[in-house]
């Protein structure tokens, strides 16, 4: 039986259709949910496509703030000049998330709800089932660690590591209304249940302060320059306060976030972002090499963004 596909207007079309609609799944531009799908990792009846709500594509300048609708696509984000400007991290990360043909489908709302990934949940079901079924795909043991209680799936959103360093925010919007939340308080850290979000709400906006004056850098970690997932994601940034926020992804089963000045010692906020993640042997590269390069990736932005 092929999915039932709804394409509503508005956001709140597709929140009624949550009302009716049991077993239903959001799709944007689908690059995340759509390759799930084949693999047998996200499965529903109904897929309700968010793509047409022009609510959802906005840049909205307000007072001290640039709000980004969830709908605006990784390449909108990569060629927006108020981006490079105040937030060019952001943009650094858009631009490295995946191809270029795919930035201009994937959107910013979809990357900051990249399902966690992990080398032996995502692949397809025939090899799943060969090497044994993990938590995160309804079996008993996390294959990695030996262990039956948690999982450690990566969280790997580009975007959302340099967001959660500019400090955003997010509106999330459900049938009881609107509530606006920290982007990094959308994260739990369990790596099967992710989210800290209702299923049938939506995410409608990024918020991100613009008078900070922030100064950032942003580096990644993956085998190749293109296409592939994050092994290790960081951005480093000092507002206009002195406050140093180092945001860390592909990591962590959620993003990890160190906060300091610059009056702290660094060496100290160094160790504490190597310390804090809960990396495991579940990428590419090991988890002793992961861990040094946190070391680097910190060290040399600090340095960098000092003059040290």
């Amino acid at each position: 039986m092929k999915n039932k596909v709804y394409q509503p207007a508005t956001i709140s079309e597709a929140l009624d259709l949550t009302n009716s609609e049991k077993d239903f799944i959001f799709i944007a531009g689908g690059t995340d949910v759509i390759v799930n799908s084949k693999q047998g990792n996200a499965v529903a009846d109904v897929m309700i496509d968010i793509n047409g709500i022009e609510e959802l594509k906005q840049f909205t300048v307000r007072e001290n703030y640039l709000e980004i609708g969830t709908g605006i696509t990784l390449g909108d984000i990569s060629r927006d000049n108020r981006i490079a400007e105040l937030f060019p991290a952001l943009r650094e990360a858009a631009i490295s998330v995946a191809t270029p043909v795919i930035r201009e489908t994937a959107t910013v709302g979809g990357n900051i709800l990249c399902e966690n990934r992990c080398n032996f949940y995502n692949q397809s079901e025939w090899w799943r089932e060969a090497v044994g079924y993990c938590l995160k795909c309804n079996g008993d043991i996390c294959i990695v660690t030996g262990g039956n209680r948690r999982c450690f799936s990566k969280f790997i959103s580009d975007t959302a590591v340099a967001m959660i360093g500019y400090n955003a925010e997010i509106t999330i919007v459900q049938s009881a209304g609107e509530k606006i939340i920290p982007l990094i308080d959308l994260y739990t850290g369990d790596g099967i249940n992710p989210f800290r979000k209702e299923k049938e709400s939506i995410i409608k906006n990024i918020i991100l302060p613009t008078d900070k004056n922030f100064r950032s850098e942003f580096r990644k970690l993956r085998p190749r320059r293109s296409l592939d997932f994050t092994s290790l994601t960081s951005v480093v940034t000092i507002d206009s306060n002195g406050i140093i926020r180092i945001a860390l992804g592909g990591v962590d089963p959620m993003p990890i976030l160190i906060t300091g000045s610059v009056n702290d010692n660094l060496d100290f906020l160094i160790q504490n972002a190597v310390k804090k993640p809960r990396v495991i042997d579940n990428d590419y590269y090991p988890r002793r090499y992961r861990k040094q390069m946190i070391e680097h990736f910190v060290s040399t932005s600090l340095n960098n963004l000092l003059k040290i």
